[in-house]
C-alpha cells in the first residue's frame, strides 16, 4: 500500500485525481481502452473534480462501472449514488464507451447484481477508485465484511453505523430514511482491480484509516484487505492520518 498524506482536502484530491488520471492514461496507451470504477460519497468530491480537469484523457475509450447503489432510492433523491455520478462526472465530460450504473430501483436486486456481474466479467477493471467509511467499509461491505463470495455484485444489509454516517453526511433527513440495504460491489472484485486509488479524508475516518494501515488484514476491518493489493494508492489528509503511529514508515 502506497500512502500519500497531503495537508487538506482539496491537496489530497488534487493528488489522488492526478495519480487516477496519469493510471487511466497509461492504461489507455497500452491496450487501447481502460475499465475504470468511480466511487461517490463525500470522500470523492476533490478528486472526481480533479479528474474531470486532466487533459488527454480519451474518455471515448472509458467504460465506468460504479461501487453501490442503495436499494429502493429513487433517482431523484439527493443520495442516489446515480444522480451523484451523473452531475458529478458523467455531465462534465465528454461521452464514456460505457457507462455501467446500478439500478436500485430493480424490481429484483439479485438479478440486477447478476446483470451487473456479468458486465463487469467482461470488462476487468484497470483503475478503481474507492473510499473508505467510518466503519472501515469498502464499498458497502461493513464489519464483518464477506471476503469469500465470487459474486462481483451483492444485495449488502447496511448495520447502524453505516447509516448514521449517512445522516450525518446530510444525505439523509434522519436515520430512519436511509434504506436498510444496498447493491455492492464484492470485496473480491474490488481487489481483482489491477491499479486502486482510494481517498480518505476528513477527521472522522481517522479510526478506520488507522485499522486500516496498521491492524492485521480482517473481515472486522474491511478495508484492511487494501494491505494484500499489488498497486494500491492511499491518499489521505493531515486529520485521517493523524492516528497513524507508523507514518514514518508509508
Amino acid at each position: 500500500m502506497n500512502v500519500n498524506i497531503q495537508q487538506d482536502a482539496k491537496n489530497l484530491g488534487i493528488e489522488a485525481g492526478k495519480k487516477s488520471a496519469e493510471l487511466i492514461r497509461e492504461t489507455i496507451k497500452a491496450k487501447g481502452s481502460a475499465n475504470i470504477i468511480l466511487a461517490t460519497g463525500s470522500s470523492q468530491f476533490e478528486t472526481l473534480k480533479q479528474l474531470i480537469l486532466e487533459k488527454g484523457i480519451e474518455w471515448n475509450k472509458v467504460t465506468m462501472f460504479h461501487l453501490d447503489e442503495y436499494i429502493g432510492l429513487p433517482l431523484s433523491h439527493k443520495a442516489s449514488f446515480r444522480k451523484y455520478l451523473k452531475e458529478r462526472f458523467l455531465d462534465k465530460v465528454p461521452a464514456l464507451k460505457s457507462v455501467n450504473l446500478i439500478n436500485g430501483e430493480a424490481a429484483n436486486p439479485e438479478e440486477e447484481c447478476k446483470r451487473l456481474g456479468s458486465l463487469i466479467r467482461q470488462n476487468p477493471i484497470d483503475v478503481a477508485l474507492a473510499g473508505i467509511g467510518e466503519n472501515g467499509h469498502l464499498a458497502f461491505n461493513d464489519p464483518p465484511a464477506d471476503f469469500e463470495t465470487e459474486k462481483p455484485y451483492i444485495v449488502a444489509d447496511l448495520n447502524r453505523a453505516c447509516r448514521q454516517q449517512q445522516v450525518n453526511e446530510d444525505w439523509f433527513e434522519s436515520f430512519e430514511e436511509v434504506p436498510k440495504q444496498a447493491i455492492s460491489m464484492s470485496v473480491k472484485q474490488i481487489m481483482l482491480s489491477k491499479h486502486i486509488v482510494c481517498s480518505v479524508p476528513d477527521i472522522r475516518k481517522a479510526k478506520a484509516v488507522k485499522d486500516s494501515v496498521e491492524q492485521p488484514v480482517s473481515n472486522l476491518y474491511p478495508a484492511s484487505i487494501l494491505q494484500n493489493h499489488p498497486d494500491c494508492y492511499l491518499f489521505l489528509e493531515e486529520s485521517s492520518a493523524s492516528l497513524l503511529t507508523r507514518k514514518e514508515a508509508v
